[in-house]
């Protein structure tokens, strides 16, 4: 799996035990429901969301904190929000992207606190930013040290290098483990779990659900892995806007070079960005991906500089009618065509 060389060799990550975090209070018994009977579900941000709604289906009501459009990693609580988390039955966030999230729903009388991060394993990731000085110093006939070595199914783990980024779970841990399909499974099936917990009338639903959706999540993994298999380009490296898409990266033996952090409003420093224009020459890259949700001018920027396509890469942090995809499948197998196309897929 591929390390970039301006990553040092890093420690793998440990897996956590899927888990559930919920307030004191929550029991097996069933959840106070809303006048229709529905399980009350305060979701954080669009993949929370979509989880919420794919796995209750119609047992739950879902009401989100982050509106389509919205740059989740700036939200910041109203009131009126905090009244909603008060009188919900479950808030599904995701500790670590929402400053602001976490602290309303700590302080919160919720019965059922559920956090993604703590359902499948996270790692570091963004070191690359800030650059270096000897960047081909251990540049080898397949890319840089590290690439082939010793690596487990999660990939490497590096430390943040931005100052002042505040947008990380505990430990600077990258929390955008939403697009890696298969920790993202893994989420979905500790969500279901505790959804049958709080609203244990509604289990063989959020079970069956759960299970659908995995499946629809499986096949996504198969797709990417089948997709990106064999691609014209040797480094297989793609330039993102923001530092997103490392779990990704290493799901699929692809190599992610971000203009930012993992914070998308950090601004990059001029070595980095000299850094990617030599890069990109020297791995044959061929398009740097923007966002919907966050300013394109540093991607384009670069992309004229560096003589450059530009397309968009989706880190599906909300669905917009600039969206590629009406929720988070279809817009993750838009990623896949443009990666595809990108990388010179064959």
């Amino acid at each position: 799996m591929n390390v970039r060389r301006l990553i040092p060799t890093a420690a793998l990550a440990t897996a956590t035990v899927l888990g559930v975090t919920a307030l004191s209070g929550c029991s097996s018994d069933a959840a106070d429901k809303n006048n229709e009977g529905k399980l009350d579900v305060v979701a954080s941000f669009y993949p929370m969301e979509f989880l919420a709604k794919e796995i209750g289906g119609d047992d739950v009501e879902v009401t989100t904190l982050t509106e389509p459009g919205q740059e989740p990693h700036d939200l910041e609580i109203s009131a009126k929000q905090t009244a909603q988390l008060e009188n919900a039955d479950a808030a599904l966030f995701l500790k670590g992207l929402q400053p602001s999230v976490d602290e309303a729903i700590g302080q919160s009388g919720i019965k059922t606190k559920i956090d993604a991060a703590s359902l499948t394993s996270l790692e570091k990731h963004g070191n690359e930013v800030g650059g270096s000085t000897d960047k081909h110093a251990e540049h080898d006939e397949h890319g840089s040290e590290g690439e082939h070595g010793h690596e487990d199914e999660h990939g490497h783990e590096g430390e943040e290098s931005h100052e002042g980024h505040t947008h990380e779970t505990p430990g600077g841990k990258d929390p955008h483990i939403w697009l890696d399909p298969v920790r993202y499974a893994e989420v979905a099936e500790g969500v279901g779990k505790a959804f049958a917990k709080a609203d244990p009338d509604h289990k063989a639903t959020y079970e069956k659900n759960t299970a659908a959706l995995v499946k629809k999540l499986k096949g996504l993994d198969t797709d990417f892995k089948n997709g990106l298999k064999n691609t014209a380009s040797k480094a297989k490296v793609f330039i993102t806007t923001h530092a997103a898409f490392g779990y990704l990266a290493e799901r699929y033996g692809l190599t992610e070079e971000a203009i930012s952090g993992l914070d998308p409003e950090s601004e990059p420093s001029a070595n980095r960005v000299k850094d990617l224009q030599e890069m990109a020459k020297a791995d044959d890259v061929t398009t740097v991906f923007y966002e919907t949700l966050v300013s394109d001018k540093t991607a384009k920027t670069l992309a004229k500089d560096a003589k450059l396509k530009t397309d968009v890469l989706d880190p599906v942090e909300g669905i917009t009618e600039k969206s590629r995809g009406d929720d988070y499948i279809e817009v993750m197998r838009s990623n896949l065509a443009a990666l595809q196309k990108s990388l010179g897929a064959k």
